[in-house]
């Protein structure tokens, strides 16, 4: 059985208009689908109206206290149920779920680096899979938030993409597993401001090369390096596109491993 695997996040999830519109376009893909999502545009914006510092480090929140609150809140509470409605009203049988429910998406506390205390930050250790099937062969849609549990037993912030590219691998021991993360852009340009410089393949090799170049920098960082990943578990394939192109198999850049 086929099974594709969507990251989606940003404004694509907080505008009800542009929600919509996006799910109106998951419904036109064949089942099952598994929707990871993250959300934040929203995060910060409470951050602001609360005055919690935003601190990001290479695309990844540093996660205090504070701030762990303000994710769970916008993440697995009204940016998951609000997806999770307008699935609803387009006739899919979604339930929004974070990774905590039925420990679904475990992860261990990233450790300091560089002098760096990433705080209630979580790196993914383990997807159960088991959980996620039962779901999918009954029909259902997982929508998935990003908040994973320690092995203690608390609440940690993680990665949207990792916990999607973690999600392909898991699956992909099941099922054929496509992953599709989506942005703003066509795919990865070699010029954020020149759509014409899209990349409709791209290699370990071309990613390290706009790496050092500064090209790819931030968040596409680990975005490319998670679905890198997903690929050496068994994911079929993995594409960067935009919303608008997710009935075209052939749009986005599609990475490439040897």
């Amino acid at each position: 059985m086929n099974c594709t695997v969507i990251k989606i996040g940003g404004k694509l999830v907080e505008n009800p208009c542009d929600l919509d519109c996006l799910c109106g376009r998951l419904v036109a893909l064949s089942p099952p689908l598994v929707v990871v999502h993250g959300g934040g545009v929203l995060a910060d914006e409470l951050c602001s109206a609360l005055s919690i510092p935003r601190h990001v480090v290479d695309g990844r929140r540093v996660t205090d206290m504070a701030t762990l609150r303000v994710t769970v809140m916008a993440y697995a509470g009204w940016l998951n149920k609000s997806i999770v409605a307008a699935l609803q009203r387009q006739g899919v049988n979604a339930c929004g779920l974070s990774g905590c429910d039925e420990r679904l998406v475990t992860a261990c506390r990233r450790p300091a680096t560089r002098g760096i205390d990433w705080g209630h930050v979580g790196d993914v250790s383990r997807v159960d899979a088991s959980a996620l099937a039962r779901l999918i062969d009954r029909g259902i849609t997982p929508v998935i938030s990003p908040i994973t549990l320690g092995d203690d037993g608390q609440l940690l912030n993680s990665n949207a993409d990792a916990v999607a590219g973690a999600i392909a691998s898991a699956l992909g021991k099941r099922y054929t597993v496509d992953l599709l993360l989506c942005l703003d852009k066509k795919g990865v340009l070699v010029d954020p401001c020149d759509p014409s410089s899209f990349l409709p393949y791209l290699t370990r090799a071309d990613r390290e090369a706009l790496e050092q170049q500064g090209i790819i920098s931030a968040g596409m960082i680990p975005k490319l390096e998670y679905a890198f990943n997903a690929l050496d578990a068994g994911a079929r394939s993995a594409r960067l596109l935009h919303p608008d192109d997710l009935d075209n198999e052939f749009a986005g850049t599609r990475l490439l491993v040897p």
